[in-house]
């Protein structure tokens, strides 16, 4: 199994194809823009721009889809996770449409590029529901009805329960038109079509330092230098941001299983309740044997139970996540997959795309998902392609990486998360985990006090420990131990490190630091 962000495998990297592999960049390029990330938002903007006659060169730090979106659930849903009624309030009735639109349009275009390219990935349009837990208020299924009317979603109905088989929803909101398909099959789609559109893919090509301008550069960890006219950063989180997007976003982990269940047992459709933490569902045909073969049964991918990188249970959130499963699901066969991933949520619920705020104009991020890791990243792609070509794009001020939203409801979160960020900073004067290595267990992690400093201490199955600092390297948080994961995860702004402290996930863009060395 090629080597992911995470430990655990999902039900794609399971069930999928191997993505085509690349040579690292180990000489200097040129080319007109450099895109750093070798997920959907990195590729689908490499294909766009390639189409719009732009030269491109990918760069990814480890394989192709090894990053977040290998750890999706690959909803496609213009059904908003916060809820037209909060947008409504957040960026007025025209923001809230602009907001359907886009994720609507991202839609399509997946669905055209698969077309265009004929690509296999079980893409499906299907309907969604909306619903509420036992104890919810069905005046919360009435005022959104009547915002995602107001954001242009008049499609969506009202219904006293789902017309659906196996599970029932009760009381719930029917969004038509949502789409699911299979995110490694249709990664290797758009990695061909690149190819054949004569773009260029480097793998294991770790990017160290980005500097926008005119003839804007784009330096790998081995020191080769790519020169672009644009660079846009795709990674999940910016790395080449040390403060101010990480103020404006809070990391979660995001958990799901996938179940295995008879084929047909649960009728297709998305399905997603209203609860904090919420749950996400939805249902993934399996083939044994042949490839083209019949389906001989169905995984119902189930996802939810977040909580905020390094400050929760991550098995405690896999156990909640299976027993809820098992309670709505009672013909559940067997639990084949258990995985985690990163999402990025912003104070104001909308994710951002667009030129980097304080930097050189040409330099771009895709960040921010809220959960829409799919479409945001499409839509997110199909903005930045326009402002690249100079084109106008309806939705370039909506999603602006550098607005600010005033109003209470984002102002609160927003210093509600970075309040949270401050006071693990307060870890710095405490004690450590354990007081001597002698505590940890095989296989196992834990950050001890040595003087004045503290000191990831990661204990092998054969009983060997292996240190470094356990102080985060972008902006000086411990970090804690993920046993889920074989991670150290960063509680103030989402970096996460393995077991021996190199790095998976920024906006850290170093490793943990040795311990004979100074941190940062």
């Amino acid at each position: 199994m090629q080597r992911t962000s995470a430990a655990t495998l999902s039900s794609w990297l399971g069930t999928g194809p191997a993505l085509p592999t690349f040579s690292p960049l180990t000489k200097p390029a040129q080319t007109d823009v450099v895109v750093v990330g070798g997920g959907i938002a990195g590729l689908t903007t490499a294909y766009l721009l390639l189409r719009a006659g732009q030269k491109v060169i990918v760069l990814e730090s480890g394989e192709l889809g090894s990053g977040e979106t290998g750890r999706t659930t690959a909803h496609l849903s213009n059904a908003l996770d916060d809820r037209y009624t909060r947008l409504e309030q957040l960026f007025g009735k025209d923001g809230a449409r602009l907001a359907a639109e886009s994720h609507g349009s991202a839609i399509d275009q997946i669905e055209k590029i698969v077309l265009e390219e004929k690509i296999d990935c079980d893409f499906t349009r299907l309907d969604g529901y909306l619903f509420l837990p036992k104890d919810g208020k069905p005046k919360e299924l009435d005022e959104e009805l009547e915002a995602a009317h107001r954001a242009g979603l008049t499609g969506v109905q009202r219904l006293a329960d789902s017309p659906t088989k196996g599970f029932r929803t009760g009381e719930c909101l029917m969004f038509p038109n949502q789409g699911q398909f299979h995110i490694l099959k249709y990664l290797r789609g758009l990695t061909e079509a690149i190819v054949r559109l004569k773009g260029q893919i480097y793998t294991h090509s770790h990017v160290a330092e980005v500097k926008g301008g005119t003839d804007a550069t784009v330096t790998v960890a081995t020191g080769a230098t790519v020169t672009a006219k644009a660079v846009v950063m795709a990674t999940n989180t910016p790395v080449n941001d040390r403060v101010v997007m990480h103020t404006k976003q809070a990391p979660y982990r995001t958990y799901a299983i996938g179940a295995r269940i008879p084929k047909g047992a649960v009728t297709l459709a998305l399905y997603w309740d209203t609860p904090d933490p919420y749950h996400y569902i939805r249902l993934q045909e399996v083939t044994e044997g042949p490839r083209g073969g019949t389906p001989t049964y169905d995984l119902l991918i189930v996802g939810g139970e977040d909580h905020k990188v390094g400050q929760g249970d991550p098995e405690e959130s896999l156990r909640c996540l299976e027993e809820w499963t098992r309670e709505h699901f009672p013909m559940v066969q067997s639990v084949d997959y258990r995985w985690s991933g990163q999402v990025q949520e912003p104070s104001d619920s909308l994710g951002y795309a667009g030129p980097n705020p304080l930097d050189k104009e040409n330099v771009y991020i895709i960040t921010g998902d809220s959960g829409h890791g799919m479409t945001h990243s499409t839509l997110g792609a199909m903005i930045i392609t326009d402002l690249i070509k100079g084109q106008k794009n309806p939705w370039a001020e909506l999603y602006d990486p550098g607005r600010i939203t005033l109003k209470p409801a984002a102002a609160y979160e927003f210093v509600r998360e970075n309040v949270n960020v401050a006071l693990e900073y307060t870890e710095l004067l405490t004690g450590g985990d354990v007081s001597k290595e002698e505590e940890i267990k095989p296989g196992s992690g834990a950050v001890l006090r040595e003087g004045i400093t503290k000191v990831a201490v990661y204990r092998d199955e054969k009983g060997q420990t292996h240190k470094c600092s356990a102080i985060c390297p972008h902006l000086g948080c411990v970090v804690h131990w993920n046993g889920l994961e074989n991670s150290w995860d960063c509680p103030c702004h989402g970096s996460r490190f393995d077991a021996l402290g190199k790095l998976l996930i920024g906006p850290a863009n170093s490793n943990l630091a040795p311990v004979d060395e100074p941190a940062g």
